[in-house]
């Protein structure tokens, strides 16, 4: 008799998750390895924020709370919705989940049918395709190449739509290539979107306040009310806030589906931490100057990676509008062989390569639906990643 249930034979683990835990085996073991494998920021957390969760924790705010979360994060939330895109929603309308994964996977599980199909313009973020698949439904991916920055485009889209389509899932920025979309860009996309009444539109906006040379992402409600019935606008505080161990993720949506992620959330976790939910309404309602600060930062070193990766050979990486990643293209090394002796056919041999040669931790391009290709996360700080970006060079230049 199987043990697990065949619906965990539809989803792999995660491929970055999986990579920064080989990259953490061989560290321990004693090598020299730079890891820029995962997508969290290097930065603290902003100390009013945890100043917030201590005087929580000593107000004795550590019991339950509402499976939604409390009144006055639900409350924060719907101010931070209004405040950066004009968009009201009530209390009744936000959902908070333990990341912002949980706020997908219940949005999707309390969604989709046998059968169903969600739109997801690749590169994409791993887990989208993965939620949909063990929801038993259908991910329909649309490629979208470095030669069209990264986005899909409304003939895309349009072509894509079946009747048996039931989402549009957008990362804006993205993860993993850090394309974002102009507000003219989604209003192409949403006037697509007012043509076939039956899609819904989920939009992770997690990177949206990591934005570069005064970029601002817009979301899809904003850019067009109209769909604000049929749209999940998602977002959270781990990147903003450097804050991705404190779990919450939040979204607005209709109310008759925040009332079916309750339930389901009900059954699965309840709420989640009631600490990380008061540390959360710090971060929201107050101070913001932390974010201008990181993204200072993050584009500083965006610029060091983009410029050192160009320098090497075979590689072809584009500058992304946001988020703390580079997707480079690496096709032109392909059908080589490294100083190793390691055959390179795909994007995986690649990496594996550059982690074995060079102890350098980078995610595949296939994990991300899009082969080809790698994603570098530079959220980590200078000096690793001159380092690192010299280490690539290196492996490049061996290429034979």
């Amino acid at each position: 008799m199987q043990l697990t249930a065949q619906r965990l034979d539809r989803i792999s683990p995660s491929q970055t998750i999986a990579m920064s835990a080989k990259a953490r085996a061989l560290k321990a073991a004693g090598r020299d390895v730079i890891s820029l494998s995962a997508g969290e920021p290097d930065f603290d957390t902003p100390q009013n924020v945890k100043d917030a969760a201590i005087a929580a924790i000593q107000r004795g705010e550590t019991k339950y709370t509402d499976v939604a979360g409390t009144m006055e994060l639900r409350k924060a939330i719907c101010s931070k919705f209004q405040r950066d895109h004009g968009i009201s929603y009530t209390p009744e309308e936000i959902i908070v989940s333990t990341g912002g994964k949980q706020v997908i996977f219940n949005a999707l599980m309390a969604t989709i049918d046998p059968g169903d199909e969600a739109i997801i313009p690749a590169p994409c973020w791993v887990s989208y395709p993965d939620i949909v698949q063990l929801a038993e439904g259908k991910p329909v991916i649309v490629p979208c190449g470095q030669n069209q920055g990264f986005k899909i485009t409304p003939e895309q889209l349009e072509a894509a739509i079946t009747p048996r389509t039931k989402w549009f899932i957008l990362n804006n920025p993205c993860n993993p290539t850090g394309a974002a979309y102009s507000r003219e860009e989604l209003k192409a996309l949403t006037e697509v979107l007012l043509r076939h009444p039956q899609v819904w539109v989920f939009t992770d906006d997690i990177y949206e306040k990591l934005a570069y040379d005064g970029f601002k992402p817009a979301t899809v409600v904003e850019v067009e009310p109209r769909l604000k019935e049929r749209t999940i606008t998602m977002n959270g505080c781990s990147k903003a806030y450097a804050m991705t161990g404190w779990r919450i993720g939040y979204a607005g949506a209709p109310v008759a589906l925040i009332k079916a992620m309750d339930k389901l959330q009900s059954q699965s976790t309840s709420n989640t931490s009631s600490v990380s939910q008061a540390a959360a309404i710090e971060a929201l309602n107050g101070p913001q100057e932390s974010i201008q600060e990181m993204v200072k930062v993050y584009q500083r070193r965006r610029d060091l990676v983009v410029g050192m990766l160009n320098e090497a050979p075979g590689i072809r990486c584009a500058t992304p509008e946001g988020a703390f990643y580079v997707y480079p293209s690496i096709h032109a090394c392909l059908g080589k062989t490294s100083a190793g002796g390691r055959r390179i056919e795909t994007d995986e041999d690649f990496v594996l390569a550059l982690l074995e040669e060079e102890g350098v931790a980078a995610v595949h391009g296939a994990a991300f639906m899009f082969p080809g290709h790698f994603r570098i996360s530079y959220a980590t700080d200078d000096a690793s990643l001159r380092e690192a970006c010299t280490r690539i060079q290196r492996f490049c230049r061996g290429l034979r």
